[in-house]
């Protein structure tokens, strides 16, 4: 019985198809939607109800926005209250620390010196050693001309003396 019911149902469709009512009816449907939503675009109020729409979206933005501002200064002030408590609560190592660096300037300085001396005192005693060295040479040196002007050359001794 469903099956006869149901081809009848499809006999008469496709009849209705074919004589064209299914086409009018679906241009008459379309035509009808079409001109409802031409009298909303055209209705003032609804124009209205339209843009107060569209406004929600951007106050929702706008106080979503308002409300990460503030968020983002409290996270700002918080971060500087906390930055300004570690710099206190580091101020005495700040002070320990510039002390033992200072100390350990002093004694690098001192080494210096003491080094500078030393090179300095090195020096003096290598120069004072060369002026001995030199003094000597002059010395030998003098000793050995003194020596070969006192001393008769061979060259004399060998001639007759007339």
């Amino acid at each position: 019985m469903n099956k006869i019911l149901e081809f009848g149902r499809r006999a008469l469709f496709i009849a209705r198809v074919i004589t064209g009512y299914e086409e009018r009816k679906i241009r008459a449907h379309r035509l009808m939607l079409q001109k409802q939503i031409e009298e909303v675009r055209y209705d003032p109020l609804a124009q209205a109800k339209r843009e107060g729409l569209k406004r929600i979206p951007e106050q929702v933005i706008l106080s979503e926005v308002r409300r990460m501002v503030d968020e983002m200064q409290t996270v700002l002030r918080q971060f500087e209250e906390t930055e300004a408590a570690i710099e206190e609560y580091l101020k005495p190592l700040d002070k320990n620390a510039k002390i033992i660096m200072n100390m350990q300037l002093e004694k690098e300085e001192k080494s210096a010196k003491e080094m500078l001396r030393a090179m300095h005192q090195e020096a003096f005693l290598k120069k004072l050693e060369q002026e001995k060295v030199v003094d000597l040479r002059e010395l030998t040196e003098k000793n050995h001309k003194k020596s070969e002007s006192s001393a008769p050359r061979e060259d004399d001794q060998s001639r007759p003396k007339t």
